[in-house]
């Protein structure tokens, strides 16, 4: 019988399983580390699709022309940034990241870009060189209420707890009407202060798991909860997943094994999951055909939370809501307000800080507590020197009074009609121009679609740096707006997100013959790889990453005059 159980229990796990790589996570990371390095040298990194002669001239005059481009406007900002890139491996892991592999050696070598900026004025940011661009990427979800508010959250932070200065241990008198306030809005019992997103969500688990006495925690596929160990399974993560379940979102499968499983202690969800579920974060890094996804159903998501909200309670599962990134973007009691749904636990960052790092933990008292009086030794030990850092608190304050101004309460309630109506402009424009662009939102957080087979969308992020658009390194993924964008700022960002498309459009970058598919796609690649796997050079370790090498396609001199001959 009992053998039995286990079967069914293990054959519960892989129904609930997502069926791509994402859901996998072990046998993702088995196979990253066996994906062999290859890239496109010369002309066949114009013509990887088997692009016609002309088309390949338009593309390659006009990757030459941004290139120069960038080279003339922004020679300082370029310059900095690849002198930094020598000693700091964020910056070079950025850069080398921006588009799909294959590219990733051409591109760095002469289509350069710059990660410095030195001055903002509301939603632009300027360059070391004078140039002004529009920002879309938002800091990461930091900046909720604009650049202009987070400046003067500081100064007047800064202000006021300049007598105190920084006495760690014990605590500015501000943090109380901080507590009060997020104990108000989480609707939770207790608060605890942590220096990021990813702390916050450390303790959540490992707090779920010292009151339940349950070892494992079930995330969801292509969920992002910070870089811990504890919460990232696969690629990323150099150790192997342990005490992870990542199930299928959205599925009765996952709510069937949380319903027959003991060892469960908390469901991890990301809100912003709504936008895509399932899936990874987008980014133009993994942008290698144009069959990227995402729409936002509120009532289906609605659903789906109230259908876990009501299992995880059935079962005693702590259900915590990561709320670091979409926390506070979507209304002001967060995602728990907007889907009418509560949790056990939420974790708060990004903007809660008022322009400072910080990570905050809101739960129920029978959850938050780290100790337990009857076993004195049986502690859950959680500490940090900055937590409760005294100009966070006083900067997290000024953000948190800000949220009972009454534009901003009424500006909460016009939000999805705003940036819904916006999203609908934009693809209705695109649409009659016949530009194979679409893009989707929740809320102020955009992805780009296209809709149209092609190897090269991940080009369209260095047509909108032409037009000064600035986005982050992860491209064309999401693109993140304030919420104090006026009309005409706006009007100009989509303007020149147009002017983008149809430039890269004009530059036949989106040619297709219309046996160019998606699937047709990934199957090249696929060839590629275990080609590139094949001709591997004996000399490579094996348990390392391989050296960069042409695709061995590209071994004849003839390539390198008859583009087309390369297929």
């Amino acid at each position: 019988m009992y053998s039995f159980r286990k079967i069914y229990a293990r054959l519960l796990l892989f129904r609930a399983k997502h069926k791509s790589l994402h859901g996998h996570p072990k046998l993702a990371l088995k196979i990253a580390r066996r994906v062999c390095s290859y890239t496109y040298p010369g002309s066949a990194f114009f013509s990887c699709d088997s692009a016609p002669l002309d088309i390949v001239t338009k593309r390659r005059e006009g990757f030459e022309r941004l290139a120069r481009l960038f080279r003339q406007r922004s020679p300082k900002t370029i310059a900095l940034s690849a002198e930094l890139e020598t000693s700091m491996p964020d910056l070079a892991f950025v850069n080398a990241h921006r588009v799909p592999f294959q590219y990733q050696q051409y591109v760095q070598e002469h289509l350069g870009v710059g990660s410095i900026v030195e001055e903002t004025d509301g939603p632009r940011v300027r360059d070391m060189d004078g140039n002004w661009f529009y920002d879309l990427g938002g800091s990461y979800g930091v900046n909720l209420f604009g650049s202009d508010f987070y400046k003067k959250c500081i100064d007047r932070g800064v202000e006021r707890a300049r007598d105190l200065g920084v006495v760690l241990g014990s605590y500015h008198p501000v943090i109380a009407d901080n507590v009060a306030r997020l104990k108000r809005i989480s609707g939770l019992d207790e608060v605890s202060f942590h220096m990021s997103g990813t702390e916050a969500v450390m303790q959540a688990v490992r707090l779920a798991q010292y009151h339940t006495n349950r070892s494992h925690i079930v995330r969801f596929s292509g969920a992002y909860h910070g870089w811990w160990d504890g919460v990232q399974a696969g690629i990323g993560n150099p150790r192997p997943p342990r005490g992870i379940y990542t199930l299928k979102e959205m599925h009765p499968d996952t709510l069937r094994v949380l319903r027959n499983r003991n060892d469960i202690a908390c469901v991890l969800v990301n809100p912003i999951q709504a936008l895509n579920p399932n899936g990874i974060p987008p980014s133009d890094t993994a942008l290698v055909a144009s069959d990227r996804s995402a729409s936002f159903d509120k009532p289906s998501y609605t659903r789906w939370l109230c259908d876990l909200r009501e299992v995880c309670t059935a079962r005693s599962i702590a259900l915590i809501f990561d709320e670091v990134f979409l926390g506070f973007r979507v209304a002001l009691g967060g995602a728990q307000e907007y889907f009418g749904v509560r949790a056990d636990m939420v974790t708060y960052g990004k903007s809660l800080g008022g322009g400072l790092p910080v990570g905050v933990v809101c739960g129920k008292s029978t959850l938050m507590r780290r100790y337990k009086n009857h076993r004195p030794m049986d502690i859950c030990f959680a500490r940090g020197t900055f937590n409760s850092h005294p100009y966070v608190m006083v900067t997290m304050n000024e953000f948190l009074r800000y949220l009972d101004e009454p534009a901003v309460r009424t500006g909460y309630q016009q939000l999805d009609t705003v940036w819904n109506a916006r999203a609908c402009v934009l693809n209705e424009r695109l649409g009659r121009l016949g530009i194979p662009v679409r893009v989707a939102n929740l809320a102020s957080v955009w992805t780009t679609l296209y809709t149209q087979p092609s190897r090269y969308n991940w080009m369209f992020q260095y047509y909108l740096r032409a037009e000064g658009l600035n986005t982050s390194w992860i491209g064309t993924g999401r693109f993140i707006f304030s919420h104090d964008l006026k009309e005409c700022d706006f009007r100009e960002i989509t303007n020149r997100f147009v002017a983008a498309a149809q430039a890269m459009q004009a530059d036949g970058w989106w040619w297709n013959d219309g046996a160019l598919t998606n699937k047709a796609i990934k199957r090249r690649i696929m060839k590629e790889l275990f080609t590139a796997s094949v001709w591997r050079h004996p000399s490579d370790p094996t348990t390392g990453p391989s050296a960069t090498r042409s695709a061995p396609y590209d071994r004849s001199s003839r390539h390198e005059t008859d583009p087309l001959g390369s297929w």
